[in-house]
């Protein structure tokens, strides 16, 4: 199976805006393609991994990968899919969060066969004058405004920082074909307005033929985006979302979102994935270990993987907490009283958002202490936390808290 019926296969691919001419090129030739990426945070997370995975597997097949990381853009922020403006980052920030991505990345791929760029190094120096006469004729408004990533923040009021987003994503695409002989960009579908602006601003300027493949969001299977827990996001840096907890995450998934992640989020060849498609029950779940091992390797590397791994199988199989399970520290300078309540406990070790929420998992017998159901009058010694208590949220979560 050549390489774009794989991608097909696996479900990575969405739209597209010549197939036949893409499918041809990836297949049978070797290019130059770009991903952007804008610097909103500084650490990739869970979202980026399907665009990561075509990144390698192109990368693999002889094509050249160009990242861009949005050092231009990100003083913009894209409107797509927001209901407001997004905050204004400031340089030192921006700078910050692309240092960060780049390690991120360059332990994802083969750093031997790719090209970074920064798109402030061509965004920041234009003249305005010049670039509106020169690149603004080719945009038409009132189709600016039909495309889908300015519909929502229509609603709110769009900005005009805002609506110069495409334009300025339609010039990279144009200035990498230009300077680096870039003929395809990638990105996810809800970036497919932009792309297209893109391959139409090179086609009208300078009669080039470029192209564009957006890939499917990572989504479950009611069509909400994965990568989202309560706690927030799942990120790639081990110091926002430890190893365990990246790990947990993809042990827990739904029996039906399982296949999905594992065509579209590893290396696992086709006829091993054709043999998962009907299990279910305990060897889904064997399954589910396959995926978060892989993913876990991939993303923190095969020590911290196989450390999780045996972890969750000292929890689950045998109750043993003494592997690396996932500790949270508490100041106990905070409590003036000998005893804590368990609610104060769970908000203050920040395993819930909210007392709220750590009250409504108790009521629901939902939390336990060293394997006992408590209630909402339980009350923890300090001196208990000494060693620390092993703290189990639902089915699945467990922590160790103990003392700072």
């Amino acid at each position: 199976m050549k390489i774009y019926e794989e991608l097909k296969f696996r479900g990575v691919t969405a739209q597209a805006t010549n197939e036949e001419k893409i499918k041809n090129i990836i297949n049978n030739q070797k290019i130059k393609f770009y991903v952007g990426c804008d610097p909103t945070a500084d650490s990739l997370h869970v979202g980026h991994l399907v665009q990561l995975f075509l990144v390698s597997k192109l990368q693999k097949t002889g094509h050249t990968p160009i990242f861009l990381f949005g050092g231009g853009t990100g003083f913009i922020g894209d409107p797509s899919g927001k209901n407001s403006m997004r905050k204004l980052m400031p340089k030192e920030q921006i700078e910050y969060n692309i240092t960060c991505f780049k390690k991120q990345v360059s332990k994802f791929l083969d750093i031997s066969n790719i090209i970074f760029v920064n798109n402030a190094d061509w965004l920041c120096d234009l003249n305005y004058i010049n670039f509106l006469r020169e690149i603004g004729i080719y945009f038409n408004i009132n189709r600016m405004l039909a495309a889908e990533c300015y519909k929502q923040r229509l609603q709110d009021g769009l900005t005009f920082l805002e609506l110069n987003y495409m334009i300025m994503q339609a010039y990279d695409f144009m200035y990498l074909n230009k300077n680096y002989n870039c003929v395809l960009q990638i990105g996810g579908n809800d970036q497919w307005s932009n792309m297209i602006a893109g391959v139409e601003l090179a086609r009208k300027k300078n009669n080039t033929e470029i192209f564009a493949l957006t890939t499917n969001l990572l989504t479950k299977a009611d069509g909400k985006k994965m990568g989202k827990t309560e706690n927030g996001a799942i990120w790639l840096d081990p110091n926002k979302t430890s190893p365990y907890d990246f790990y947990q995450y993809w042990r827990n998934i739904q029996d039906e979102d399982i296949i999905k992640c594992i065509k579209m989020l590893t290396d696992i060849e086709i006829c091993e994935i054709k043999k998962f498609e009907n299990l279910k029950g305990q060897e889904l779940n064997e399954v589910k270990k396959i995926l978060a091992y892989n993913l876990t390797k991939k993303i923190h590397g095969e020590s911290e993987a196989s450390k999780c791994k045996n972890s969750a199988e000292k929890i689950f199989t045998s109750g043993d907490f003494s592997s690396d399970i996932p500790t949270k520290y508490i100041n106990l300078e905070n409590f003036q009283e000998n005893e804590i309540k368990i609610i104060d406990l769970i908000f203050e070790s920040k395993i819930t958002q909210s007392k709220s929420e750590a009250r409504r998992l108790i009521e629901q017998n939902g939390i336990s202490i060293n394997n006992k159901i408590i209630n909402l009058d339980f009350c923890i010694n300090k001196n208990d936390l000494e060693n620390g208590i092993i703290l189990k949220k639902g089915k699945k979560n467990y922590f160790k808290i103990i003392k700072l």
